[in-house]
């Protein structure tokens, strides 16, 4: 089979397009023959996340079938319909656990569950666990227009919450209001924690999701209101600064830096997560906006682009029909 491998990492990833053998099932997993692969930000980082020893097939979402089941797997069968949030994307084929992989409703598509996978998951856990999101909270999204923000919008309108955008471009704040934020602040025209108080009344926001760390972390602080949650889950501009405790202690503020496989650990937290998101997906209550769909042997590009800031949503893989 194809797969796209890194081989080698310095300052940047060396990914290389090659043949493997197609994995055969251990006991407990399945093998998927993968129909769409999920790119997400956190691909092109993996190397100082995990450590992984090159040469290793990246990647942590796909849609596809199952071609094969491991002995002592009794709930997934060949010809199921499956998505994961798991590792070794990146090929036409994937060996994975069979406790990781989500059978896919029928009214939902390949390409719509490897788009939503672990963006919507990781919106729906910030939303319903790090800070539950209620009908009149004001919260805050950096980076709107990207795949979780687009999420979060979408999410924050859907539970009654008035979403507050922040993106860095004038298209970028078109899809933000098309997806949900009633106010877009642009972060290269506007004082951002300026405009928040002057949307809030001064009060600052219920809940802020922040997913560029070090860069942004000051401004966001800023943005919470006394007795709020400053949710930090991502981290493209690097890790935060050492945070004394005693500076929660200036308005009451909660911190939480969630972790979605965190979410994944036990059987009732798969299906309660995968369900509701099946749910929301399923009856059209939350879309994916795609940016493109790349051939996995142009995987390369597709982590450029999406390290460059210039694209919005999701992007995706494709391995060749041949």
């Amino acid at each position: 089979m194809k797969a796209v491998l890194v081989e080698k990492t310095d300052d940047r990833y060396h990914l290389a397009y090659k043949d493997i053998p197609i994995p055969t099932p251990k006991e407990g997993q399945v093998v998927v023959k993968n129909h769409f692969i999920g790119v997400n930000f956190s691909d092109t980082v993996y190397d100082h996340l995990f450590a992984a020893p090159p040469p290793y097939v990246p990647g942590c979402e796909s849609a596809g079938e199952v071609t094969a089941v491991g002995a002592n797997v009794h709930d997934i069968k060949v010809g199921d319909r499956v998505a994961h949030v798991s590792f070794t994307a990146y090929s036409e084929y994937s060996a994975l656990d069979a406790n990781q992989v989500a059978k896919i409703p029928d009214n939902v598509s390949y390409k719509d569950a490897a788009a939503a996978s672990a963006q919507a998951l990781t919106a729906l856990t910030l939303v319903r666990d790090a800070h539950h999101v209620k009908k009149g909270d004001y919260i805050l999204v950096l980076a709107a227009a990207g795949g979780v923000g687009l999420m979060l919008c979408q999410m924050g309108r859907y539970l009654g919450a008035t979403v507050i955008g922040v993106v860095s471009s004038s298209e970028k704040a078109d899809l933000a209001r098309e997806y949900g934020a009633d106010h877009v602040i642009n972060s290269t025209k506007e004082d951002v924690a300026a405009k928040v108080k002057e949307i809030t009344n001064g009060l600052g926001c219920h809940a802020v999701f922040d997913a560029i760390g070090k860069a942004t972390f000051e401004t966001s602080w800023e943005c919470v209101r006394r007795n709020g949650t400053f949710v930090s889950y991502g981290f493209a501009s690097g890790d935060t600064d050492p945070l004394p405790l005693m500076r929660l202690a200036e308005k009451n503020v909660t911190i939480n830096r969630p972790a979605l496989y965190q979410h994944l650990v036990t059987r009732e937290e798969r299906e309660r997560w995968w369900g509701e998101l099946f749910d929301l997906l399923g009856n059209g209550h939350i879309k994916a906006h795609i940016y493109k769909t790349y051939d996995l042997k142009d995987a390369a590009l597709a982590h450029a682009d999406i390290t460059s800031r210039k694209t919005t949503g999701k992007l995706l893989l494709k391995p060749s029909e041949d």
